[in-house]
């Protein structure tokens, strides 16, 4: 059996969205009118890739046969908004990402980031110290500085941070970029080790709280906003790499 994808994109949807995102009021008259529906098709043992396989037009029908392929749109009936697609970028990324020529670094940009040739990435994400995706366990401080006196990003400047940079570039100059920590450093869990779970001391809550902004503030003056951040990569799972668990009231 061969795998074969086929994504229906609307216009009408994707018209909508940029709407919302110039602050205009959702309750406009909808009309499909100038709109159409754009079929993209993945296929293995084909050469098609996310290709434009076919376009509809939308147009007026009183009952649909169980036949045909149908999409039903309410425009009165609103979700959550939809902020885009992307991917993370890891160290492993950004250190295999700088091994490539110039020439195969600037194909894979544009193959992910670059809206007119590419895919058309719109977010992304990193993490804050070291993850199940670097070459080794680090943090961002000395081992025991609770003051985080010795904070600074310096590893990150050496592969993640120009990746991110160069992503963002290719993106049009925008990206939304957020982040999660993996775990904290070893001295502020109760098992001392970034690895295999453990749990966050009360008494370095506000050491770690602060962990957060210094890491937004070190990004931002790398010329790197981060649109937001989460308190915990998987805060349920006990890895064997980078990981601690935290209760909902945690």
């Amino acid at each position: 059996m061969k795998a074969h994808i086929t994504i229906l994109v609307l216009g009408l949807v994707v018209a909508g969205y940029s709407a919302q995102s110039e602050n205009q009021p959702l309750n406009h008259e909808f009309s499909v009118e100038g709109k159409e529906a754009l079929v993209y098709t993945t296929a293995e043992g084909t050469d098609l890739r996310l290709s434009l396989t076919g376009k509809k037009v939308f147009e007026d029908a009183e009952q649909p046969l169980e036949s045909e392929v149908s999409v039903f749109v309410n425009p009165g009936k609103t979700f959550q908004t939809f902020l885009g697609i992307g991917g993370a970028i890891t160290d492993a990324a950004a250190e295999v990402f700088a091994t490539l020529p110039g020439e195969q670094q600037q194909e894979l940009l544009k193959a992910y980031y670059d809206r007119d040739e590419g895919i058309g990435y719109t977010l992304a994400r990193t993490s804050i110290h070291s993850c199940d995706f670097s070459s080794a366990s680090f943090t961002y401080i000395s081992e025991g500085d609770r003051e985080l006196r010795t904070f600074s990003i310096d590893h990150d400047k050496h592969y993640r941070i120009p990746l991110i940079k160069k992503a963002i570039q290719t993106a049009g100059g925008e990206l939304l970029l957020y982040a999660s920590p993996w775990s904290p450093p070893a001295f502020m869990k109760d098992n001392k080790d970034m690895l295999h779970g453990g749990r966050l001391l009360p008494e370095y809550h506000h050491a770690w709280a602060l962990h957060y902004t210094k890491f937004i503030k070190a990004y931002e003056h790398e010329g790197i906003p981060i649109w937001g951040i989460t308190v915990q990569n998987e805060p349920m799972a006990v890895q064997t790499w980078e990981s601690c668990m935290y209760t909902t009231k945690e």
